[in-house]
């Protein structure tokens, strides 16, 4: 790997005016070489160290990233491109440079970083893209990289987008183009993801996810097309179709004597949105389906007075509300006592190290401890092992939802991991017997 450029500093990535380098600089820099490549690292962990250091210095906390980056890989350029991710870009002269970059930079945040004197640890979410240099279309680049880290966060793992081998990559006007014919021809499709009870050691609930089979690109990711359908009004016929089919689907589980709440996540422009409102109390009150709907805090800040009224006409007709991510945006008291809700996800930022960090477990059990207080119920959901699974038990937690349990899994396997009786205890082979502390709340 190297870096012609005669502007910088190749020994720690900066340019010789001072300071990271600008996001302008990427596209001349890709020029000579066989390979490029674009990282997106994003601050996995934002929402948690934002609560320990408070809003104006989490705000620097890209260029504390960028400038830890910028000594690991002095060969490359190092952009903050938005409060909480970093652009690396480089070049190389094969596409194992790429992974060698990224097992770097994996390394080099293994450990605690110091931060004003404090060590704080910071997880990166990487997404990559990589060309050879006389394909390398730098927008494309760019986007790729994009998708790659939506991809990563969902997937909680490092990915990497090959444009060289992706041959039919996803092109986004021409995947919105086709996403309204998708709906019609039956391309959609809903996988469910099991919410096991901790006390009752039993499926609770599910939770719908959509998933798009397109005929050429193959399975599109929701990551590529959700955030997509919610700039355009694909997103209403989208959900009205979810909501359809996991009406139908749910009658198939009654039918195999499985009666089972459905969650669906709904968009916060839906909210708002009258027409949506009408046709899905239609749709609840004709067919008598037990649904969910989750929505996220940052969908109702939105426009509140119409969230929060709708959200109203939705509870009244026996749809189960849910807060979704709880703990991941700008969480406001204000809007969350006037919320109809019957149930609060903890984000999966703060289960994932629960039983390796000193101050997860003292948000999460503040967490249930409001909730309960509201009388709602608790879900912690990313929960991947049977020890954080023994803590959130002990914290009085009423349920969990991740890996752990069940990935998403189609309507036949989930009819199939229901009839075997997977309790939870029989997946886990770990035995729910513990003495909880009369301090912990418990419910029901």
């Amino acid at each position: 790997m190297s870096d012609p450029r005669p502007d910088r500093d190749t020994k720690t990535g900066r340019s010789r005016e001072g300071g990271i380098a600008g996001p302008d600089q990427t596209a001349s820099a890709f020029r000579g070489h066989d390979w490029c490549f674009i990282v997106f690292a994003e601050i996995a962990n934002f929402a948690f160290l934002r609560r320990h250091m408070g809003q104006p210095r989490a705000n620097l906390l890209a260029k504390d990233v960028a400038e830890v980056i910028a000594r690991i890989l002095p060969e490359s350029r190092v952009a903050i491109a938005a409060r909480d991710t970093v652009e690396i870009s480089f070049t190389g002269e094969s596409r194992g440079d790429l992974d060698v970059v990224l097992n770097r930079v994996h390394d080099g945040f293994a450990k605690p970083l110091d931060i004003d004197g404090e060590p704080h640890h910071v997880d990166l979410a990487l997404g990559a893209s990589a060309a050879m240099a006389h394909e390398c279309d730098e927008v494309r680049l760019v986007e790729e990289a994009e998708a790659a880290l939506r991809e990563a966060r969902v997937e909680r793992t490092t990915i990497a987008r090959d444009i060289a081998e992706v041959t039919a990559a996803i092109d986004r006007i021409a995947l919105a183009r086709d996403l309204s014919g998708a709906i019609v021809a039956g391309e959609l499709f809903l996988q469910y993801q099991p919410k096991v009870h901790l006390r009752r050691q039993e499926v609770a609930s599910i939770e719908a996810l959509v998933r798009w089979n397109h005929p050429v690109r193959g399975l599109v990711l929701p990551g590529d097309f959700i955030p997509m359908a919610e700039e355009t009004a694909d997103i209403l016929p989208l959900t009205l179709w979810t909501i359809n089919q996991a009406i139908t689907d749910q009658a198939i589980l009654a039918a195999n004597g499985h009666d089972l709440t459905i969650f669906i996540n709904i968009a916060g422009k839906l909210l708002a949105d009258r027409a949506f409102v009408r046709e899905a109390c239609a749709l609840v009150k004709t067919s008598g389906a037990k649904l969910g709907f989750e929505i996220t805090e940052t969908s109702v800040i939105r426009d509140p007075e119409s969230a929060i009224r709708h959200l109203k006409i939705f509870a009244e007709i026996g749809v189960v509300i849910a807060i979704d991510d709880y703990g991941a945006g700008l969480s406001s008291l204000a809007y969350l006592k006037q919320l109809p809700a019957r149930e609060l996800k903890i984000d999966k930022l703060f289960i994932t190290q629960l039983t390796s960090s000193h101050r997860d477990p003292l948000i999460v059990r503040s967490t249930i401890d409001l909730a309960h207080a509201m009388e709602m119920e608790v879900v912690a959901e990313g929960v991947e092992t049977a020890a954080a699974m023994a803590l959130l038990s002990v914290m009085g937690c009423d349920l969990i939802q991740g890996f752990l349990i069940s990935r998403p899994i189609g309507l036949e396997a989930l009819i199939q991991f229901l009839d075997a009786d997977r309790t939870f205890q029989s997946v886990t082979n770990f035995p729910l017997s513990f003495a909880k502390p009369s301090s912990v709340r418990t419910r029901g």
